[in-house]
């Protein structure tokens, strides 16, 4: 029969199963999850700790800034010919690949042979098309005017990615539209840039470029940014077309015209910055270098996030095996920390991104979870004691047991003073009464009593019908014991007579019957611990001096006194009780005569 898991396995397997099902689901673009969410964040801290990176000479952008809107009276769209005016003067200063993020769809007569003419003189050229779907729901792309589809080398998407979270990390590579591969103008400018054939090779895990293999996650290119806005180059465009820089600012360079201003809202949050944000152009500008300087950054298999989850898993239990909490965490703490520094390095030295967050999460909850049942189990034990030993002494001593925790220590061999009461005649009141009686009478007197115990610090070791036997000075130490036992037997007997005053006045008791009790008081060594089986168990006392209480007790009827009390308890308590002996006796079990006394009262109350 297989054996059951315990809740500790239980609770590992769980966590695990949900992590591992987790990043399964992650790789379905509609679903999003909790630890793909933070992941996204990892992968950003990862890419600003590795900070601002060189980015490619050869790459500048022309930008259509604040300053261009006011320098040309805020109107937009531009002029083509203004346009041409700009492209003329990079060709004139020896610009190798203009591409130039501006939708020519619209047509400009005059301008538009102005611009083609500017372009035809480029040695390489790039513009943009628009993917969109028309008002029948059927998608479709616009293509420039076709006075430029001739001139232009080379044409491409535009559409950057936004994650859950709002961020840019990516672009979508390829689009296609009735037969036709348009790849993102990042693409077609870094091919132009290589020399290297049109594209014919890619799937949404990869694209070939220039016999080059480029990884792709689901027809996505991640985006490895050099840094946040402003990092690459960048000359306004009216100061462009104005002159105002040297030529050499552009020879040989690509050249990327496009929008940073805020009005034309081509600006995205991107993981260096989510309020200085990154203009299209310039994350067009990271992926081109990226491309030509072969930095690609890369997401691990789903497989190999499993088996980190399942390491993390594995490891959890070999540092739950530290007896000490504090240990346990700081190694816990140690190997999230190890495991952060493994993944960024595989991030900044091979643009590998490593699942972070399900490994981590695995490792801090296999180690959090299994501690914190393993306090939850022994707060449920503190419970079952407390629950136990609630029933013989009274909470406050409950609670400085438990403080104690070591139950074993408990069994032990103790001085203590041994309280043993008995109600007078009540096996003769018994049969006068039904059980319902019985009942009525016995347990308010019980009650009561066990409540004088606990008040001075004793402990109900059991009933025995009407007859109870209390300890004190254990399992709380106390040194007084037998003073306190000797309190607790007067007013065991005030709170008799309050008890018996009401039960009058109800005319509960039987005529001329005088409820009455006698106590035996004893100090002495006996064994006091938990024992019984493991289905019952009790917390009690064992020995001769146990025993002499008792006998003691049976005393207090043939002398006719309430308290009687041993030699060894009245010598410690003259300093407080009254007390007068009576005889030395021969008792069961005893083979000399004991000494005992009766215990008159207070010193101060005599």
């Amino acid at each position: 029969m297989l054996k059951k898991p315990s809740l500790r396995t239980s609770l590992l397997l769980i966590t695990a199963g949900f992590l591992i099902l987790s990043e399964i689901l992650a790789h379905y673009p509609s679903i999003i999850t909790p630890t793909e969410r933070l992941d996204y964040a990892a992968r950003d801290v990862a890419m600003r700790l590795r900070g601002v990176q060189e980015p490619d000479e050869r790459i500048v952008i022309v930008a259509i800034d604040d300053f261009s809107f006011n320098w040309t009276g805020y109107s937009w769209p531009w002029s083509r010919a203004y346009l041409a005016e700009i492209v003329q003067t990079l060709n004139d200063s020896g610009a190798k690949i203009i591409g130039i993020d501006v939708m020519l769809f619209e047509e400009d007569p005059e301008g538009d042979v102005a611009l083609a003419e500017a372009f035809s003189q480029t040695p390489l050229s790039v513009n943009v098309v628009q993917k969109y779907t028309d008002h029948q729901g059927i998608p479709s792309i616009r293509l420039p005017q076709a006075i430029y589809r001739d001139i232009f080398d080379g044409l491409g998407t535009t559409e950057i990615l936004l994650d859950d979270d709002a961020v840019a990390r990516s672009f979508k590579v390829h689009d296609e539209h009735q037969g036709v591969d348009y790849f993102n103008w990042a693409f077609e400018i870094a091919r132009l840039s290589q020399n290297a054939d049109p594209i014919t090779e890619f799937s949404s895990s990869g694209i070939t470029l220039n016999s080059e293999r480029i990884p792709l996650q689901d027809n996505h290119f991640l985006v490895n940014f050099h840094g946040p806005a402003g990092t690459y180059p960048t000359y306004s465009a009216a100061q462009v077309a104005l002159g105002d820089y040297p030529a050499e600012n552009f020879k040989d360079k690509i050249v990327l015209i496009g929008a940073t201003s805020v009005t034309l809202q081509d600006i995205y949050p991107t993981p260096f910055s989510s309020r200085n944000r990154t203009s299209g152009v310039e994350i067009v500008a990271n992926t081109v270098d990226a491309l030509l300087n072969h930095s690609y950054l890369r997401v691990i298999p789903l497989w190999v996030s499993i088996l980190f989850i399942l390491l993390a898993a594995l490891l959890s239990p070999l540092i739950l095996r530290s007896p000490r909490p504090s240990v346990r965490i700081l190694l816990m703490f140690g190997s999230m920390l190890i495991y952060g520094i493994v993944y960024y390095l595989a991030f900044s030295q091979l643009g590998l991104y490593l699942s972070f967050m399900a490994p981590e999460t695995m490792l801090f909850l296999g180690v959090i979870m299994p501690t914190l049942e393993q306090a939850l189990s022994q707060e449920i034990e503190k419970r079952r004691v407390r629950n136990l030993f609630s029933r013989f002494i009274s909470p406050e001593m409950v609670t400085q047991l438990i403080a104690t925790q070591d139950i074993n220590s408990l069994n032990k061999r103790s001085e203590i003073t041994v309280l043993f009461s008995d109600i007078r005649g009540f096996t003769t009141l018994s049969e006068k009464l039904t059980p319902d009686g019985v009942v009525s009478l016995l347990n308010p007197y019980l009650d009561m009593m066990t409540k004088v115990v606990h008040k001075h610090g004793g402990t109900v070791d059991k009933y025995e019908g009407d007859a109870i036997l209390a300890f004190f000075g254990e399992p709380v130490r106390h040194e007084d014991h037998a003073l306190r036992a000797a309190r607790a037997a007067l007013d065991m007997r005030l709170a008799l007579v309050k008890l018996t005053n009401a039960w009058e006045k109800a005319g509960v008791l039987p005529e001329n019957f005088i409820f009455d009790i006698g106590i035996g008081l004893n100090s002495g060594d006996v064994f006091v611990g938990l024992l019984g089986s493991e289905e019952r168990i009790n917390y009690t006392i064992i020995g001769d001096n146990v025993n002499l209480a008792a006998r003691l007790q049976d005393l207090s009827k043939a002398y006719g006194w309430s308290m009687i009390i041993s030699e060894s308890t009245q010598k410690q308590i003259t300093d407080e009780f009254e007390t007068e002996f009576i005889e030395a006796v021969r008792v069961k079990g005893k083979s000399k005569a004991v000494n005992i006394y009766k215990l008159l009262g207070k010193k101060e109350d005599m």
